[in-house]
């Protein structure tokens, strides 16, 4: 059997809703991995919030962030290792429009640290930047802003999220992507023009050697779309949005609550 390279989304997909991902579903991608196929995971969390289910996994290899915008292995050098930034300019954009995008909180996302809007601090939740508390010197403000981001993070209180996304991406003049998180929050990611999960899957197919028909991938939201149209076979979950499945080759059976990516690949490989 051909070795695959079998791609990951977290939220929505491998992640419940908890953030956790059960024994069951550790022990089968383990045994998946020991047969030779390579576990990727491909989120539009940073990497400081995907390292903790990467280390669950055993994973040695390869990580894609920011939607794209970061392939590397953690913690290692690596000569593959794909960094696109996002002009800052955008950021101060936003800032002006951040009443009319309906804004939450806005954060400035690299590779190691974060800058965010406090002007409702309550509202933030740490965990999903991957620390436990929203300190004073993670304060957004312009001044602090000398580096181009790997991303821009938005949550928003607009009842359409997508809609909305759209409207973002038309005040840009489409030159820079606006993708949605799957899971509960209300959560807008900002990444580079032509920045998403399948260029960063095909320049690391590229590194590996890999043709695209021997990628799978597991998704659940609007980001996922290019990965599931570029994969050779796209796997929308039970839970996925709508707007996914036309890009989907087929649909999971069970959900992100019920180990669906692992109940899926136990079928196809165990």
């Amino acid at each position: 059997m051909t070795h695959k390279i079998i791609a990951l989304d977290l939220d929505g997909t491998l992640l419940r809703s908890d953030n956790t991902i059960s024994d069951y579903t550790v022990d089968t991608l383990k045994k998946i991995a020991k047969l030779g196929h390579q576990i990727v995971i491909v989120t539009g969390r940073p990497y400081r919030m995907s390292i903790k289910p990467y280390k669950r996994l055993g994973l040695g290899g390869p990580m894609i962030n920011f939607n794209g915008a970061l392939t590397h292995i953690p913690e290692t050098s690596w000569t593959g290792e794909l960094n696109v930034k996002i002009d800052k300019n955008y950021l101060f954009e936003v800032l002006e429009n951040y009443d009319a995008f309906e804004t939450d909180f806005l954060a400035s996302e690299y590779q190691k640290n974060f800058y965010i809007t406090m002007e409702n601090r309550q509202l933030i939740p740490p965990e999903i930047f991957g620390v436990n508390h929203i300190t004073d010197d993670m304060r957004l403000i312009p001044e602090k802003i000398t580096r181009d981001p790997n991303a821009l993070l938005m949550q928003t209180r607009a009842h359409d999220k997508y809609l909305l996304a759209d409207q973002i991406q038309e005040h840009f003049q489409n030159g820079i992507e606006v993708d949605s998180w799957g899971g509960p929050l209300n959560i807008l990611e900002f990444s580079p023009k032509g920045v998403n999960k399948a260029f960063a899957l095909k320049h690391l197919l590229e590194r590996l050697r890999k043709d695209k028909q021997d990628l799978i991938a597991f998704g659940d939201e609007h980001n996922d779309t290019e990965m599931l149209s570029f994969a050779g076979t796209g796997y929308a979950m039970k839970n996925a949005s709508k707007a996914l499945l036309p890009y989907a080759d087929n649909q999971t059976k069970y959900s992100n609550e019920e180990d669906g990516v692992a109940r899926q690949l136990a079928k196809l490989f165990l």
